[in-house]
């Protein structure tokens, strides 16, 4: 019985028909949380379709446990499938009033069912998460370097531009400005002509212009290579092998589930590893011996031209 029932749960958990319609209802829950920001009347219209998504969502998450057979606490060693759990518990919970506006916030969880339902979404974030480790040794470089620049640039430009460089932590929030790339050459040109030349929202402050126009274009065009064209681009490499190793995981574990499907034991593995040794081994015998023969081809058609060779010679000889 309880074999017929997991049976079933997979059959509709797996079926396009319900993955489809569950794309749709998570699609609505979206809408329905920016809904609630607006003031449109309906909000017991509202209510009762949210209720009933979260619903459909509680059904979801039983047919899954009971898709998992004998061994439903394999619903809970997916992440993804704590996240809906998650969402779908907390809307359950008996919440007061007084924090109604902790309730809504948590609703916004909703939207990430988005990322669970889509397996191309799921990879991204997965990646994102795994290539964290590496973004922080890439972070932790990304904040020396802006370290550095923004000591020179509060040196250098502090009297000629104190609204961008007049002191540490102020030349630092100026540095994150440029390296994306928003308005930088701006703030270059004013160091480079003097901040009487030219007109900017932070002229007011400009009380002894310096104008550095080799210096200034020195520090802004190397700031902006290394920190925008290379730093930045290190974090998007370290991305991508992120999704290189989440693909090569992913993969691994789509074959273990097929054997599972397919109930392929661990003893069936090692009979097919064996067949596969066993035919690799014959194929490199086979290759010996068609290497083997080449040579005594080869070795057989030396022997005939050196004959022909001393023949070629001893008639010669005879001749002469």
């Amino acid at each position: 019985m309880t074999t017929n029932l997991s049976y079933r749960s997979r059959r509709i958990v797996n079926s396009s028909f319900f993955q489809n319609f569950m794309l749709l209802v998570i699609l609505l829950a979206s809408i329905l949380v920016g809904l609630e920001t607006y003031d449109t009347g309906l909000s017991n219209f509202i209510t009762i379709l949210d209720r009933t998504i979260m619903l459909v969502f509680l059904i979801e998450i039983i047919l899954k446990i009971m898709a998992e057979g004998k061994k439903p606490w394999n619903y809970f060693k997916d992440g993804w499938n704590l996240i809906d759990f998650f969402v779908v518990v907390v809307y359950f919970l008996p919440i007061n009033a007084k924090f109604i506006t902790a309730a809504r916030m948590i609703r916004l969880l909703r939207v990430l069912r988005v990322i669970t339902f889509f397996p191309q979404l799921r990879l991204i974030v997965s990646s994102l998460l795994k290539a964290i480790p590496s973004m922080i040794y890439v972070f932790v470089l990304l904040v020396l370097h802006f370290y550095i620049y923004a000591c020179a640039g509060t040196t250098l430009f502090g009297q000629n531009d104190p609204f961008h460089f007049g002191t540490l932590h102020i030349s630092m929030l100026s540095l994150f400005r440029a390296v994306t790339l928003e308005d930088w050459a701006d703030i270059m040109y004013v160091n480079m002509y003097g901040c009487d030349k030219i007109s900017y929202e932070g002229s007011a402050l400009c009380k002894n212009p310096q104008p550095q126009p080799v210096l200034a274009a020195l520090f802004f065009v190397s700031f902006i290579f290394t920190g925008a064209m290379i730093i930045l681009n290190m974090l998007i490499g370290v991305i991508i092998n992120g999704i290189e190793e989440v693909k090569e995981e992913q993969n691994h574990k789509d074959i273990i589930k097929r054997k599972e499907s397919e109930h392929v034991t661990i003893h069936d593995e090692m009979f097919l590893i064996q067949q596969r040794l066993a035919d690799i081994s014959y194929e490199f015998k086979s290759l010996n011996i068609r290497i083997a023969e080449m040579q005594r081809q080869n070795n057989q058609r030396h022997k005939r031209k050196d004959g022909t060779l001393r023949e070629k010679k001893d008639t010669e000889w005879l001749d002469d």
